[in-house]
């Protein structure tokens, strides 16, 4: 089935080039061909390397070029994933999927629910809203990262935009005191706002943002929420 859409596709891109008067159309279907036959992400350098694999020896400006073109011609769509490069998707007619994008291993998973995108609609029409389009990203762990982590692990570990539970505080009375007379206690949930692996951590507590040197962040021990 997939093999019959591709190949659908494929001419009618071909169609389009030739009524656009693009130049270079044999080179342009093998891109096309390349690229729908991935069913990841891919960025340009990742699509000039598949196309290497191939035996295609095309430079960067040009398939660069080329993907323009199908974007625009409405055969692939750009996705500006946080924390990635740009990168390209196919584009489906009259489909519509969003994504779980995994911030530690960087796993991007598609996902479709059509009682969310009722929903969404029914947002739309609710505030008498006409909705062209919409996207959902979803940031968080997948479950092979989720699964290799500790069931307590210090603060410092913890991802941007994470909500956890303080369990437990090491070091002495003193550090426990000092983070009492802050308004951070055992118990406590907590949200990740700053985490770059080097300097302060920025947490919220409640109503109040903190920030917290990493050796004071790695005695407390937090877990999900």
């Amino acid at each position: 089935m997939k093999e019959k859409i591709d190949e659908l596709e494929k001419e009618n891109f071909k169609a389009l080039l030739l009524e656009i008067g693009a130049d270079r159309l044999e080179d342009r279907l093998n891109i096309i061909e390349v690229f729908l036959d991935t069913e990841e992400h891919v960025s340009i350098e990742q699509l000039c390397e598949l196309l290497r694999k191939r035996g295609y020896k095309y430079d960067q400006e040009f398939v660069q070029k080329c993907m323009d073109d199908m974007v625009r011609l409405g055969f692939a769509q750009k996705k500006n994933f946080e924390g990635k490069p740009l990168l390209y998707e196919h584009r489906h007619l009259g489909k519509h999927h969003d994504h779980l994008i995994c911030t530690k291993c960087g796993k991007i998973i598609e996902f479709k629910d059509d009682n969310l995108e009722l929903l969404q609609k029914r947002i739309a029409q609710r505030y008498g809203f006409h909705m062209l389009q919409h996207r959902m990203e979803i940031y968080g762990l997948c479950h092979s990262c989720l699964s290799k982590r500790k069931p307590l692990m210090p603060l410092t570990l913890a991802k941007e935009g994470e909500k956890l539970i303080i369990r437990d505080i090491i070091g002495g009375r003193g550090i426990r005191q000092r983070l009492i007379s802050m308004g951070i206690r055992i118990g406590d949930e907590v949200e990740i706002i700053s985490n770059t692996g080097a300097g302060r951590l920025i947490i919220a507590c409640g109503n109040t943002r903190f920030a917290l040197g990493r050796g004071v962040a790695n005695k407390i021990l937090v877990s999900l929420t």
